[in-house]
């Protein structure tokens, strides 16, 4: 199976967003620079910020999220995500797959060729998302579902793309997670213009 990676730019205190979801400046960097992030990043289609502008960052940012993004096979996101972005319009900003993990089922007639799966259980979800991927890697949104992957262990690296900003209330990246857990020091430290690329494996 491929890694398990839980993914989010956040504030320095650690907020992914406000109460009301707004993310503020957190994804300023991704519009910084010259250098596209995906292939096709030209292409307003490919904006998946909501923003309208086209996703073009710094040099080293945009090497760091291309390689990352070109290794991930499916993404695991929750149902408060999936209405925000309505699931990206069935067009992920990588991978091929989706897993949503929510109670309520996909909306009826929704983007029926796009290979979204809704499972109301994180450990499920987790096995979906590697059955999809195969031996590449699924991506786990932080906030809430993320947290609770974490906490269930089935997390193996954790990606924090760090903003100059302290946000002092809102969403945390690890949602509302107890307890400690422990990650060994940091195997990827890349500073970008306006963010910090940071990469942890989990101990076990």
């Amino acid at each position: 199976m491929g890694t398990v990676i839980m993914h989010n730019v956040a504030s320095v205190d650690g907020f992914i967003a406000d109460k009301n979801d707004d993310v503020g400046p957190l994804h300023d960097w991704y519009f910084n620079g010259d250098t596209p992030l995906i292939e096709g990043g030209d292409d307003p289609e490919y904006d998946h910020s909501g923003s309208g502008n086209r996703m073009k960052a710094s040099r080293v940012s945009a090497e760091y999220v291309g390689a990352m993004w070109a290794t991930i096979g499916t993404i695991i996101m929750g149902r408060n995500l999936f209405d925000l972005v309505n699931g990206w319009e069935g067009r992920p900003p990588a991978g091929e797959h989706v897993v949503v993990v929510s109670h309520r089922p996909k909306p009826e007639g929704w983007h029926p060729e796009a290979s979204y799966h809704f499972v109301d259980d994180v450990t499920a979800a987790v096995a979906k998302a590697q059955e999809l991927a195969g031996e590449r890697t699924v991506a786990v949104n932080a906030g809430e579902v993320g947290g609770q992957i974490l906490a269930a262990g089935l997390v193996d690296e954790v990606a924090m793309d760090i903003v100059p900003v302290i946000f002092g209330s809102g969403k945390r990246y690890f949602g509302g997670i107890d307890g400690q857990h422990l990650l060994e020091d940091p195997h990827v430290v890349i500073q970008g213009e306006g963010v910090l690329h940071l990469k942890f494996k989990v101990r076990r």
